[in-house]
Formats: structure tokens, sequence, C-alpha cells
């Protein structure tokens, strides 16, 4: 409306300073490295049950104004036990807490051990794999945390607060709420009910703009770990090639000391070092180099060297810190028709996922990852995209060891409304990518970042945003191409201009024309060619599907039956097949398997459009993309004789 248009236009000039200011893009200065044990540091995870409270109360803010974190949880009111990392809506049997909406409580006490607590040259730091949305954090009721936004790790150093009083054990509260606004990432809205003949005094919802459910709490591991005084803060790897030598440009940051002695060692898979240095920034080189290349497009896929770090510092005595980064030695460059990785051209055939399952939510779980890597290596897929969020860094290692390629995409789903695009939400989504970069910068599975998935890129603002998130985003990582998801009309697309790759969203004889399989190649093809004769720019179909009810069966072939889900597949690859000989470089079905979804009418029990269901077991649709991903691999990878039939052991 008007006002809307108003008040974007208000902060337009706000918009073009913020691109002044954010154009040159540069990483945060605390490094964020996946804690790692080694002969100077030490880990103690903090997964298990927790004691959890909500806070029902009717403003959500009794916690604070109580001051809960003051003592012992259980002391100011009744607690649950509840497991983590998980998500606390499908944990109980309460359907309050599962829609609930605001602050949750959890608390753990810790003892720690002795050394910890008598060395002063120690640093210990408490560190959160993530929590949705927004969350705080109190060691023995001093604060130490404040995070805004889900999927990404935030830590703080708490050695002086534990040393206070040796005596006491460590109680770690952590208080997250996952109300969405309009600048939130994703964005939402509360909505206030105030018809006393209809809802309750104070009742509200949250409405959201993404289709999938909006599961909260603490959702991967709590550790303490442990590094020097004078410890290494960052690693940033770059690789390159060259005939049978490879190059790793390498920085390492330092914090805690002045000045200190470096060495560096390249090792390969057997321990052997292959290159050295002594510097603490420089150019390793690698003589008869192990290329890292994805899952099927070779038969040595995910080669990874490690680089080991070795700090000195010396002072009255001599402190080390050790760290060890694997490394992938790779190229990604993009062409007008092409994706290449290491000068050859690549072509996803792989999924769309979601951090989802039974009871545990978005909670991380190892037997979970290890049947979706074994399901991923069965389909033949050789990628996929985090859909609609960064994934847990443990999966994105699983990858790298496995040659399984990622767009890694931030929680920028659901930018529908215009005051989403305003000054605060850019500076948060600007903030969001600096997150997302600095912790996945160095994994080679890692080729595109993904900025936003199907925001209404039609609307004015968007071009200025996209303008400045994805300029930010490069000025970050100029390796890497950068793209965001689209479904918006070509000819009204304001942000295509500036994507590297174009991945674009259609659900023909589903969302439209439902029932009409018969439509789909006209309008694919269609699809494709305006959007390339207007870019030239590389296609990736990033999402295309149907629901399907497993069991249920039709013949003629009916929507919501395994059959309809099959012909609409089978339609959409007939198109691909034509167009990934000229500027199709990629095709990824929605969605690996089934995911929960807020309640409505269009979702029974969740979102159907999975090949798998929610508990990993095939519909008809897995086997059809099995025959075609395992053909596709046998055309355009370089197989082991081995691997050479239609199928993975």
């Amino acid at each position: 409306g008007s006002v809307s248009w108003c008040v974007w236009k208000a902060g337009l000039l706000g918009l073009l300073c913020l691109l002044a200011v954010f154009d040159s893009g540069c990483l945060l200065d605390n490094g964020m490295l996946f804690p790692r044990e080694s002969s100077s540091r030490e880990l103690k995870e903090l997964n298990g049950l927790w004691s959890f409270r909500a806070d029902r109360s009717p403003n959500r803010k009794q916690g604070f104004e109580r001051a809960w974190y003051k003592q012992r949880l259980a002391e100011t009111g009744p607690v649950i036990e509840m497991p983590v990392p998980a998500s606390y809506n499908d944990i109980t049997q309460d359907a309050t807490l599962r829609n609930f909406i605001g602050w949750v409580w959890y608390e753990r006490e810790v003892v720690l051990p002795a050394r910890w607590l008598a060395d002063e040259t120690t640093r210990v730091v408490l560190r959160v794999g993530s929590a949705h949305y927004y969350a705080m954090g109190w060691v023995n009721g001093v604060k130490v945390l404040e995070h805004n936004g889900g999927h990404l790790p935030f830590e703080a150093e708490i050695s002086r607060i534990i040393r206070k009083d040796p005596t006491m054990p460590c109680r770690i509260t952590i208080a997250v709420n996952n109300t969405l606004s309009l600048e939130t990432l994703p964005p939402g809205i509360i909505k206030y009910m105030d018809d006393r003949t209809q809802y309750p005094d104070g009742y509200f919802v949250q409405s959201i703009f993404f289709d999938f459910f909006n599961y909260a709490g603490i959702h991967r591991p709590v550790l303490l770990y442990t590094t020097p005084k004078a410890y290494v803060n960052d690693i940033t790897v770059v690789t390159d090639f060259l005939d049978d030598i490879g190059f790793v440009k390498y920085t390492i940051s330092v914090k805690g000391a002045v000045t200190a002695n470096m060495k560096v060692s390249l090792m390969d898979k057997s321990g052997k070092s292959v290159a050295c240095s002594n510097e603490q920034t420089g150019v390793l080189k690698v003589a008869n180099v192990q290329l890292w290349w994805p899952y099927l497009m070779h038969d040595n896929p995910g080669y990874l060297y490690s680089l080991e770090v070795r700090q000195y510092v010396y002072t009255r005595a001599t402190h080390e810190d050790v760290y060890t980064l694997p490394v992938g030695i790779r190229t990604v460059k993009v062409t007008s028709t092409q994706f290449l990785i290491n000068n050859k051209p690549f072509y996803f055939h792989g999924v769309n996922k979601h951090e989802d399952s039974d009871i545990r939510g978005k909670g991380l779980d190892w037997p979970l990852v290890v049947k979706d890597f074994n399901l991923l290596k069965w389909l033949g897929a050789n990628s996929f995209r985090t859909s609609h969020y960064p994934y847990a860094e443990e999966i994105l290692q699983m990858c790298d060891r496995h040659g399984i390629v990622v767009i890694d995409e931030c929680p920028g789903v659901g930018i529908k409304d215009i005051r989403s695009f305003g000054n605060n939400s850019l500076g948060h989504h600007l903030d969001v990518m600096d997150e997302l970069v600095r912790r996945d910068k160095n994994h080679p599975s890692v080729v595109m970042w993904s900025v936003a998935n199907e925001p209404a890129a039609e609307m004015p603002p968007a071009e200025f945003y996209f303008k400045i998130l994805i300029r930010h985003t490069k000025g970050l990582d100029p390796t890497r191409p950068v793209t965001y998801i689209t479904a918006s009309n070509f000819a009204r697309d304001k942000g295509a201009p500036y994507v590297d790759v174009l991945c674009v969203n259609s659900y023909f004889s589903w969302y439209h024309d439902p029932g009409h399989t018969e439509v789909i190649p006209i309008q694919l093809n269609t699809q494709f060619e305006n959007w390339y004769g207007k870019y030239q720019k590389p296609i990736i179909q990033s999402e295309y599907g149907a629901d399907a009810v497993s069991g249920l069966h039709s013949d003629p072939p009916m929507m919501f039956t395994e059959e309809y889900q099959k012909v609409v597949l089978q339609n959409y690859h007939d198109v691909f097949d034509q167009k990934r000989k000229q500027y199709v470089v990629g095709e990824l079905i929605w969605n690996f398997a089934d995911f929960m979804t807020a309640q409505g009418l269009i979702r029974v029990v969740g979102n159907k459009k999975g090949i798998f269901t929610r508990q990993r077991q095939p519909k008809a649709a897995a086997f059809l993309l099995k025959d075609r991903y395992w053909r596709l691999a046998n055309e355009t990878g370089t197989l082991a004789p081995w691997t050479k039939y239609q199928g993975w052991p």
C-alpha cells in the first residue's frame, strides 16, 4: 500500500548509506574455529539432560523480572528434564509447549577439572552450536552470552567467572526465545487477537512466511573447551592448483600475544608432511597434489589434507597451541553456461533437505546424519542445498569427507513483507552472512553461498537490498559464487542481475495447473528460455516436486499418490536432459524427506514432497531418482570400474 511505499522511500537514503559502509566487507575480528581436541586443547561436552522451564507468564518476562539465572532453576519453580541437543516442541505430551512462543530456560551444573581452575594460563570457553532464535547465557548468575539468530554458533570466555570460587559447581543458564519479527531471519509477525468474544485475554499467535515448523530450543551441542592464553584464533585457507602442483594460501590469526612463532605443516592422509612454513601468512606448494573431488566425479572423492598449526609463545616458559584444520584443495569457477569444479564441468544431481526428524525436531542426531549420508550415496546424489538455513558444522564436515557438494544457505527465507527490506533487517542479514562465511569458509564441500530463498524480489527495495547483500558476501569471500533462490517472474526479479548462478524454483502441475502434468514440458522449457535469454547465466532447478502420501496409489495417476509424484519428476527430467546440454547445470529435488510444517489446510501432518518418508523409507520416486542419478554419474563423472552400475552397495 501507499504507507508501506512511503516507509520504504524514507529508508532509501539509509540503504544507500549502508551500501557505502558495507561495500568493503571483512570477516569478523574473532574467529569461530570448530572446537577440536589437541595436545593444547581439551573439550567437555554438555550434551544430555538439562533442567528446563517455559516462561508462561503473560508477558513472557517473569524469568528476567525474578532473575531466574541468579539461583538454581529448580528453586524458582517447577522444572522438567529436557534433552540437549533437541527441539523442545515434540518432547512432551503438552500441546501448549509444542506451540509455545516466548522465552524458555535451560540449566545445567557442571563439575570442572581442577587443572582448568588452577591454571591461570588456560582459557575456558563456553560454546553453543546454535539456539533458536534469540539466546542469552549466564554462568553462576553472571551474563556471558547474547546472540541474535538461530543456526549459527556463539561463544564466550568464562575463565574469570569460574575461578572466582573454585569450590562452586559451574552453573550454566541459557534462555532462548523463538519469537520472530519482521526484522529477524526468517521473518514473522506476532498477531494479537483482541476480540474477547472469540479469544481469551492476552491471546496471540506467531505468523510465519515459510513452510516448515518453527522448531525451537538448543539444537546443537553445548560444550566447554580450553585453549592457552595465547592461541590460534582463526585460520583462512584459499586453494588453487596448476598442473600437478597444489597451492594452499593460508592466513593465521593469533590472540593473546603480540608476537608468536609458527610451525605450519600440511600433511597428507598418511600423516606425511608435504609442505611446511614458519610464517603466519603464506602459500604452501604441494607436489603431486591430490585434489578434492565430488562424489561420483572421481574415483577418490573427498580427499582431505590436514593443516597443522603450532603456535609458540616464549615468556617465562614455552606456551604452545596446536590446531589442525582439514583442507581440501579444489577450485570453483562459473561461466555463462557451466559450473566448474577443478576446471571440469560439474552437474548438480542432488536434493534439498531439512534438519528435521521425529521427536528431536531440528536437534543434531548422529544416527540420523549417518543414515541420511548412506541414503544420499545410495541415491547417487552428489550435492544438496542447506534449505533454508545453515546446517550443523558436523554435517558439513561429513560432506567434506564424502565429497558431497553443498550450496550453503542463510536463514533468509520468507522475506515477503516490504517492511522486511528496511535498514534493521538488512543490517541483521549482513551480520548473519558475516557469521556464516566466518564459520564455513574453509569447507571444500561448500561451493556457493545462497543469501535468500524465494524473497519478494519484485518489490521496489529488493534491488538495493540484494545488491548490497550480494556485494558484501562477495567481499567476504571472492572465491565462491553467490546466488539466491527465486520463484519470481523472470522479468520482474530485481536481484537476479547480481547473482552468479540463477537458482529457480517451480512447481508446474502442482501449485500451478494442479493435476495437469501434460503442461510441464512447455512451461518448464519456457521458464528456462526466459531466464537464460534475459541473464545469460547458468541455471540450477533448485526446487521441483510434488506431494506424495506414502502408500497412496492411483492409476491413472492422481495428485498426492506415489504415481503422480513419479510422473511429475519424469516430465521435469525430460526437459532437464535437453537443457543440461546447454546451460542448465543442476537439479535438486524438493525434498529429500517428508518434514514437519505448521498445521494448515494443505498440509496433512507436514509436507509430503519427500522422496523418502520422514522415517527415511523410500517412496517410488526414490527408485526413479536413483536410476537417473546413477545414469547421470556414469555419463558425467570419472567412476571407478566397480561403480559402473545403477546403484550403490
